[in-house]
């Protein structure tokens, strides 16, 4: 297998597994990452998914350039469109996703943690969009996704300029969440995402909605947006499980009900 999934109690984690080719992505990959990122969203006991890569060398490290060169044009066509929409496809699951970056994410790499919605970064890694030293751009939402997340002049510096990212300047300009040794990586992901996955399920869903396509649109547009979604709420058995906790002091317990 190119990439597998596993799970540990509420928390899923998809693992890029091309350690000997620094977890690059060809087709073969991308296709079987899009089966298990819809199976994550059918999993009603999977509540978060970390995503990371295999070996201590590299988290993805982009598209499969050796694949890439004996590709007809067509074909080059057919991968990026695989791409770009399997990486929309784990930004839009209703549930909270963590990139552990454990090593290089370079390219579509760093395309991958940025559809991701948190990001944790080891020390000895290193990030970046490097496409226009190919000759050409990022092509997997990388125009789009890193602007939004670390601002305008940022991004096409880092786009036009090519260059590689540390991770004391991608926790400084707000591209990772947190910067952790190697071995405290997974440890860290899977403690985020152990918080993360003691709320309730179906507010996670609609928080994450609410947030993502409010910055699409304009402030009244987005309050009205985050008004429908408390509303989908209101007469869920979690929220009044979540108020019955509190009054009696206790830990929820919340089944996504």
């Amino acid at each position: 297998m190119t990439v597998t999934l596993r799970r540990e109690g509420a928390i899923g984690v998809l693992t890029l597994d091309r350690p000997e080719v620094f977890n690059c992505l060809n087709l073969e990959t991308l296709v079987a990452m899009r089966g298990l990122i819809a199976e994550v969203g059918r999993d009603r006991d999977i509540r978060a998914l970390i995503v990371t890569g295999a070996g201590d060398k590299a988290f993805c490290s982009g598209a499969d350039l050796k694949e890439r060169r004996a590709m007809p044009q067509q074909q080059v066509q057919i991968y990026i469109q695989t791409i770009r929409d399997t990486f929309t496809e784990l930004e839009k699951l209703p549930k909270p996703v963590i990139a552990a970056i454990n090593g290089l994410a370079l390219g579509g790499g760093t395309e991958l943690a940025l559809s991701c919605d948190l990001r944790i970064m080891s020390d000895t890694a290193q990030m970046g969009l490097t496409e226009t030293s190919l000759g050409i751009i990022p092509g997997a939402g990388g125009t789009q996704r890193l602007p939004r997340l670390v601002g305008k002049g940022i991004a096409k510096e880092l786009i036009f300029t090519a260059r590689r990212v540390h991770p004391e300047e991608a926790l400084a300009i707000g591209l990772v969440n947190r910067v952790v040794p190697p071995e405290e990586l997974m440890p860290t992901a899977f403690a985020l995402a152990g918080q993360i996955a003691d709320n309730a399920p179906i507010a996670l869903a609609q928080a994450k909605f609410a947030i993502d396509l409010g910055l699409e649109v304009d402030l009244a547009s987005g309050l009205m947006l985050e008004s429908n979604a408390y509303q989908l709420l209101v007469s869920t058995k979690d929220r009044l499980e979540g108020l019955e906790a509190f009054s009696q002091k206790r830990k929820p317990v919340y089944r996504g009900e």
